[in-house]
């Protein structure tokens, strides 16, 4: 199936736009990658969906594959080159027929390789369709990294502290692509990538350099070095993110761009000196995790229509509230895509650049020589912009030229710090925004936090506690109607006790709650009024029907989404 049938198809059914089609063609044509890789990294629309069409349209069934009955002996029959070059994973074996999943089953040239294996082994052949994404699953599985690690070690002789400093005067030129330090750190990055893990630590110790990987919010060690690795590691690090090797007694920060299956990674590299040796600290800025299309953002109820009507404006502010990772970027990023148009010039200050949007125009911040927020904003209004984003807003400086720009026909996105949405308006006001310029330049003020989903293959339902019960009504007892009536006392919750899916943590990824509200008349009255409190706001957003962070916690909860012990640990009452 060509990628004009699959995004013909796409649009026939609804599940793309026309204009989202154009752009995902000029898209593929800039990349030089399929459209459905970009679809699959974007997660415009989810993989078993594809999957799904690719079945009716071909005549070829579906599966949907469950990784941990993929066992050694079954990828043993699939060599882990073929599986990643044409798209295809063994998915079983029985009395001489070889099950296979396909990514795309009417490649010939795969095809011709799934019979090559079949003919070798004198296996009969089976083919299901299969999702990208489950592809990539299986995928994993062919190189557990704690082993590749181990082989590393062993081969490099880490006992030997002369050649650890040895390796540390070597440059890609002088070396193998599989020498044991290269290797180290190439397969922990790609490990990081396959684990969605948001960052990755490597940190010396007394007794060796450990290495952390940040996933769903909680830092895990998954490995632990020979204490005379850590500095040729950390050189390895250095030397691929363009930092300087022989500097280690200041931090330095650096940056660079990977290919891991088939998809372009980008890594913001920090290094710290402490008394052991340098920290490393690597963002892991993978498109297909961070970037997210706006219809996939979790709103609930008319939260979805209230902020599709603010991004809808001709101009006005919509901020973003929350504490350092709690997803703001994430969220950004799904407003600027949804306004991502050809029609529309949309120009962004950030600091840094976390993720690359085709057709966005991004500019990195620098303090340091004078190009900070301020300075970019005064410049970014002469660019002929319809759609700014400031990455955050810090001073009274940016605060009052990022009104400016509203008021002077812009659409501003930006970011700002304050416990929940009502506080935008004391913040700015605090940030010395004059008062009677909120009304006509603030659309939206939105909060949001980070909430660990349950693991959908292990999660089971049972009631709520009796004190968690009261903590449900008191949440539901002044919502509307609408929000109320699918939920019944006694309630009941979820919880995920693990499994091999979610490898016992009972959590796959985390999702966002919400608050959002938006400038009314009244609140104008209020601001006008003046002796303004974050108490006669909220009393005027709860008159909207806003959702509280709590109340959308619990929603979420009691639809089996979120636990509510972390909900209720992550919020409080209002």
């Amino acid at each position: 199936m060509t990628d004009e049938q699959l995004l013909e198809q796409l649009e026939r059914q609804n599940l793309i736009t026309p204009q989202l089609v154009s752009r995902l063609k000029r898209d593929a044509l800039i990349k030089s990658k399929p459209a459905e890789a970009i679809i699959e990294e974007e997660r415009i629309v989810p993989s078993e969906k594809i999957a799904e069409l690719k079945s009716s349209l071909l005549n070829v069934p579906y599966q949907k594959i469950d990784p941990a009955t993929v066992n050694q002996e079954l990828l043993d029959l699939i060599p882990e080159e073929t599986a990643r070059n044409y798209g295809v994973v063994p998915l079983g074996l029985q009395d001489g027929l070889l099950v296979a999943g396909m990514v795309h089953p009417d490649d010939a040239k795969a095809q011709d390789a799934l019979k090559f294996v079949a003919r070798r082994g004198h296996y009969n052949l089976g083919v299901y369709v299969i999702s990208y994404a489950d592809w990539e699953a299986v995928l994993r599985k062919y190189s557990p990294y704690r082993t590749e690690i181990a082989r590393a070690v062993q081969s490099i002789g880490a006992e030997s502290s002369a050649s650890a400093q040895k390796i540390v005067r070597l440059d890609d030129a002088a070396v193998g692509e599989e020498a044991p330090v290269i290797k180290i750190v190439a397969d922990t990055l790609k490990e990081a990538v396959f684990s969605k893990a948001s960052d990755v630590h490597i940190e010396p110790q007394e007794n060796g350099v450990r290495i952390r990987f940040r996933i769903d919010g909680d830092l895990r060690q998954v490995a632990l070095l020979p204490p005379t690795l850590g500095q040729p590691v950390i050189s390895r690090v250095k030397v691929i993110s363009s930092m300087k090797i022989d500097e280690t007694r200041i931090p330095q920060d650096g940056r660079f761009r990977s290919r891991i299956m088939d998809k372009d990674i980008d890594f913001r590299v920090s290094t710290f000196p402490t008394p052991l040796g340098e920290k490393v600290a690597i963002r892991v800025l993978d498109p297909s995790q961070g970037l997210k299309n706006f219809e996939s953002l979790p709103f609930q109820y008319k939260n979805r229509e209230i902020v599709k009507a603010g991004l809808e404006k001709p101009y006005g502010m919509i901020l973003i509230t929350g504490p350092t990772g709690s997803g703001k970027t994430t969220t950004l990023y799904a407003f600027l895509q949804q306004m991502n148009q050809e029609d529309v010039n949309i120009v962004s200050l950030e600091d840094p650049v976390e993720y690359f949007v085709s057709g966005i125009n991004q500019s990195q911040v620098r303090p340091e020589i004078g190009y900070d927020f301020a300075s970019g904003l005064r410049e970014i209004v002469r660019q002929d912009p319809d759609v700014i984003m400031v990455g955050e807003i810090r001073d009274a400086e940016t605060a009052g030229l990022a009104v400016q720009a509203a008021l002077t026909g812009h659409i501003v996105l930006s970011t700002l710090h304050t416990n929940n949405a009502a506080g935008v308006i004391p913040r700015l006001m605090d940030l010395k925004v004059e008062p009677f310029l909120l009304p006509v330049s603030l659309n939206l003020m939105i909060a949001q936090r980070l909430i660990g989903t349950l693991c959908p293959n292990c999660k089971a339902p049972e009631p709520a506690a009796g004190e968690v019960q009261q903590v449900i009504r008191r949440a539901l007892a002044d919502l509307p109607e609408e929000a109320r009536k699918d939920f019944a006392e006694p309630y009941q919750v979820y919880h995920a006790k693990g499994c091999a899916a979610c490898k016992g943590r009972g959590i796959q990824g985390r999702m966002a709650i919400y608050e959002v509200f938006r400038m009314t008349p009244e609140i104008e009255q209020l601001i006008a009024g003046g002796n303004l409190t974050i108490q006669k706001i909220l009393a005027e957003a709860r008159r909207q029907g806003m959702l509280t962070l709590r109340q959308d916690g619990v929603i979420k909860a009691l639809r089996g989404l979120v636990s509510i012990e972390e909900v209720v640990r992550e919020t409080e009452e209002v």
